[in-house]
């Protein structure tokens, strides 16, 4: 698939051919000199984590607390699903200068860099850029686009500096976050404003990430109230292409603020936000009547927006508490393909409490409200209406009883929910969850998840031109279907962590996901026509639920301490895929060829963590990924190297290879043209804090 076509998830090969940026580096004096201003008010630096997992035992990385399973924090051995933390300590010792790069970090992701400023990411399958069957959410406000169905994960950038972790969740998580959780859930969590006190500043170069910086301070002021600002910008220079193009390059700015404050012993108030500004250069067919042609166009696309989120929380005793939060998100898009300018309003409550000893009751109630507006820049894309607000109503209710106290516990719940591209939607789960000993649980669940249609699937008009010379040019219209019913999945899934030795950690998940009302092609219709003229062939594809089918595979991630200065993870993940057309709608072009070869079966990882004398850690990491058909990526080995030291006196130096076994590799499609490689780097980064 070409660029559009990743863009337009839904579009096979070209064919079915039968028918700027915000100086944000420069900004780190700006931060710094208004840090000196305050400091008064400022205290000394708190980088430092109780949570730190390279330095937990393996009883400790057990006992983590996660919130993104049941929106309450409970422990990773308590927990009944495939989950992995991703510590701000991994995302700092790995180099990471993005999200996607961080997700590397946690077995069973599939990350595939497409070029300088677009990915793929994925869980359990259907890879691609806009990742539809993952919900992805930054601080608890969704980044899932409803024009596209999935993530501009260009757009999802947060200082890596105040990540305080990411949880995965691999596998649904429909039951408390609604439609589009379907495959796995991702939530980046920053850190408070309190645990981010005093100045920090750091500039990074390297060969390809040329330019990267960031500044913060945080203060502190009467009454239990700590807040900070910051600033962040980037430039990214170009990957390798074999063509001689060099369309890639991107360069970003974003500023942001976060402030706590504590009332009491129950009262607890957040208030941040965050404004951004990016440019990027990219490369894509776009159509042409006039002449017919399918046109390869280079440009600029430019992306710009903020967000503000308020969150109330309160908690009545140890076992009972009420989070409120409300959000607004602005997204404004354009290049020379399309644009949109989007709003999004989203409100959430959720309730917790302990009814019984050991009976936990978690609901809750939301809504969001997203008007948007498309504006068409090019002949080939359009959506129609031009103008149209979306929106989610929602709630869930779920229970934890005990069967057999600190031993045995079912859990079971369901979201129900509206929305305005495909009805009602209900998605209930039943988990189980046994513990035999302090360090050892076993767990199994069933799923019923939903990805609804977007705007793409039900409203788009997307063309392709095929050029026959002299023959009549063939035009494939695509087109929405506004009657599109959601893609459904039942999922069974289980799992098994423990605590074999005082050194060894492991954790092992399996399932088989069963999938029907994928979306593809329906039946196509062909006709002559000459509007516009010249005469033409047009050849209308609808999208249509014609596609079913089964995935199934597993996730083993054993961690070993094997001496108090070394550490070694490794992960292996398998995956295997048989889709198909449903009955009635055989040799109709889909795409189920196309989805099975999207995503790699076999993944491997091996990280070697050394903390040596004299503050320096050592960091490296080999991956193997198997092939992935549909873009023709042959199968890849590649291996990172980081060195960090801790040199006193608030200054930290990270030195980073990526990418060391060979000069260049491909690991995903999506441009035209052959595929861009992605090279070799190295990069540096000082930090002081203070």
């Amino acid at each position: 698939m070409d660029r559009k076509a990743q863009k337009h998830p839904h579009r096979i090969q070209r064919a079915i051919r039968l028918v700027m940026v915000l100086p944000g580096i420069f900004c780190l004096l700006a931060i710094t000199s208004l840090g000196a201003h305050l400091s008064a008010q400022a205290v000394p630096s708190k980088e430092s984590s109780p949570h730190d997992l390279n330095n937990l035992s393996m009883e400790q990385l057990g006992n983590i607390e996660v919130i993104s399973v049941s929106k309450e924090p409970e422990q990773v051995w308590h927990t009944p699903a495939a989950v992995f933390v991703i510590s701000k300590e991994d995302i700092r010792r790995s180099g990471a200068t993005s999200i996607p790069e961080a997700l590397r970090l946690a077995p069973g992701v599939e990350v595939g860099r497409i070029d300088a400023n677009h990915w793929s990411v994925s869980i359990r399958g259907f890879g691609g850029q806009f990742s539809r069957n993952l919900l992805v959410l930054i601080d608890g406000r969704s980044v899932y686009s409803l024009l596209y169905s999935g993530v501009y994960w260009d757009a999802q950038n947060v200082m890596l500096e105040d990540v305080d972790r990411i949880e995965v969740i691999r596998g649904p998580g429909g039951t408390i976050w609604g439609a589009n959780a379907v495959n796995g859930v991702i939530n980046v969590i920053t850190r408070s404003a309190k645990d981010t006190q005093g100045i920090l500043s750091a500039l990074g170069s390297g060969n390809v990430d040329q330019g990267e910086g960031a500044a913060r301070y945080g203060g502190r002021a009467k009454n239990n109230f700590n807040y900070r600002l910051y600033s962040m910008g980037l430039i990214r220079g170009a990957e390798f292409h074999s063509d001689g193009g060099n369309f890639d390059h991107w360069r970003l700015g974003q500023i942001g603020f976060r402030a706590d404050w504590q009332r009491g012993d129950q009262d607890s108030f957040t208030v941040q936000g965050d404004a951004y500004r990016e440019e990027s250069e990219e490369s894509l067919p776009i159509a042409s009547f006039s002449p017919f042609a399918e046109l390869i166009e280079e440009g600029k696309a430019y992306v710009s927006g903020g967000n503000l989120i308020l969150r109330w929380q309160h908690k009545a005793d140890e076992h009972s508490d009420i989070r409120v939060q409300a959000y607004f998100d602005r997204t404004n898009r354009r290049d020379f393909e399309y644009g949109e300018t989007r709003d999004t309003f989203d409100f959430d409550f959720v309730q917790h409490a302990e009814i019984l000893r050991g009976h936990e009751i978690t609901w809750g109630l939301g809504a969001r409200v997203s008007p948007s507006a498309f504006i068409q820049t090019s002949a080939g894309v359009n959506f129609l209406p031009n103008k149209q607000t979306d929106s989610i109503y929602s709630g869930f209710l779920q229970y934890r009883l005990p069967l057999v106290p600190d031993r045995l516990w079912l859990t079971a719940g369901t979201k129900l929910e509206h929305n305005n591209f495909s009805g009602f939607e209900y998605q209930p789960s039943v988990r189980l969850l046994w513990s035999p000993t302090q360090h050892q649980s076993l767990w199994t669940a069933i799923t019923r998840a939903v990805r609804t249609p977007s705007r793409v699937d039900e409203d788009a008009q997307i063309f392709i031109v095929e050029q026959t010379s002299p023959q009549p040019p063939i035009v494939a219209e695509i087109v929405g279907d506004p009657k599109l019913k959601a893609e459904r999945l039942i999922a069974y899934e289980g799992g098994y962590r423990a605590q074999l030795k005082e050194s060894v950690y492991l954790d092992v998940a399996a399932f088989y996901n069963s999938y029907n009302d994928l979306q593809g092609y329906g039946p196509i219709a062909a006709s002559v026509s000459d509007d516009p003229p010249p005469l033409h062939i047009l050849a209308v594809l609808p999208y249509a639920n014609v596609i079913k089918g089964d995935t199934s595979g597993m996730e083993i991630s054993p961690n070993w301490n094997i001496t108090e200065w070394w550490q070694l993870r490794t992960s292996y993940s398998y995956l295997h895929m048989d889709l198909r057309d449903k009955p009635g709608f055989n040799n109709v072009p889909n795409l189920y060829s196309s989805y099975v070869g999207s995503s790699p079966s076999h993944l491997v990882s091996f990280q070697s963590i050394f903390s040596l004398p004299k503050h320096i850690a050592l960091n490296q990491t080999y991956r193997y990924v198997s092939q992935i058909p549909t873009f023709s990526v042959h199968p890849y080995s590649t291996a990172d190297a980081g060195l960090d030291w801790e040199m006193g006196r608030g200054l930290n130096l990270s030195v980073i290879g990526q990418n060391l076994l060979r000069p260049t590799h491909a690991e995903f499609g999506g441009d035209p043209g052959p595929l861009v490689e992605i090279k070799r780097s190295v990069f540096a980064r000082l930090t002081w804090t203070r």
